[in-house]
């Protein structure tokens, strides 16, 4: 196997790239066309994750955003924002069926959040997962949607438009410790799946051609949960505006975008919040942050 290949992320370069993607803001739009993202996730415990997905995707610039969630969570969902479109079918007996035609609609589906362990919405999301793969549908995989894919990873080789976010932990369970076994499961992958390993340095793996693009330090040492949901869905709309541009590494650039993005999201919230910073905080500074780095300032 060829040695990989690091390559150091060079930030002007990329917030120039990414201005380029970032669509216009023009009057002969209609809705949905600057991004409708769909979210697969929501259990009773787990409420908070697919809300914070699905919110960061509209707050950066999408103009829906669709949660596809457990009956149990619907209502606890819908009562965070009414800016969602909920829908409570994960547990219903035919829910591929009722999902189907609302894929068909979207640019970009994210599965995980918030979507816990039971068997049978494991089942459900998986052949959800199939059907994205069946249409060539641009997913984000995180959190549980990832514990899919620990013993079944064949389920995204091969497809085009598929990006995985794991942190440390799920990276190990999906291709192990060692770093050469890593690589050859990763290389099983083909050329349209990327993955984000989220950590103090995120790193974007191109398994196809052993590059692995390495993101500078940022953030701050308050570490609440929901950021993975913040990023998962961020990186939802770069995707989408990423694909939409024509751009030859639209997976690249959208991963390496949402990464630097949350990770100036916590540093930003930090600065005012501190020790008790929370995502909630986070999803508050998305629009000053976003006009700062990626529409008014000149990259620093």
């Amino acid at each position: 196997m060829s040695a990989v290949t690091d390559i150091p992320v060079h930030l002007p370069k990329l917030l120039a790239l990414f201005k380029t993607v970032v669509p216009k803001l023009v009057n002969n739009k209609h809705k949905g066309q600057y991004g409708r993202i769909g979210v697969i996730g929501g259990s009773l415990e787990y409420t908070g994750a697919p809300y914070f997905a699905a919110i960061s995707s509209i707050r950066v610039g999408a103009d829906l955003a669709h949660v596809f969630c457990h009956s149990n969570a619907s209502a606890i969902i819908k009562s965070y924002s009414p800016d969602l479109i909920v829908h409570p079918v994960l547990d219903c007996v035919d829910a591929v069926e009722k999902i189907t035609p609302w894929l068909e609609r979207l640019h970009v589906v994210v599965i995980g959040p918030g979507l816990g362990r039971e068997p049978g919405i494991l089942k459900t999301a998986s052949n959800v997962l199939k059907l994205c793969m069946d249409t060539k549908k641009p997913v984000v995989i995180d959190a549980d949607g990832l514990f899919l894919l620990n013993d079944n990873l064949n389920l995204i080789c091969g497809q085009p438009n598929v990006i995985l976010t794991p942190n440390v932990m799920e990276f190990q369970r999906l291709f192990g410790e060692d770093d050469q076994a890593a690589r050859q499961k990763m290389s099983l992958l083909g050329a349209g799946v990327t993955v984000l390993e989220k950590g103090a340095n995120d790193r974007i793996y191109i398994p196809h051609c052993n590059e692995v693009h390495s993101m500078p330090t940022g953030g701050s040492g308050r570490r609440c949960g929901g950021q993975g949901d913040l990023l998962s869905g961020s990186l939802a709309t770069f995707f989408s505006w990423s694909l939409q541009s024509g751009e030859p590494n639209p997976a690249l650039i959208a991963a390496c975008a949402s990464s630097y993005f949350v990770k100036k999201l916590n540093a930003v919230a930090f600065q005012k919040f501190g020790r008790s910073l929370l995502a909630s905080d986070m999803v508050n500074q998305i629009p000053s942050v976003f006009q700062t780095e990626f529409e008014n300032s000149d990259p620093q």
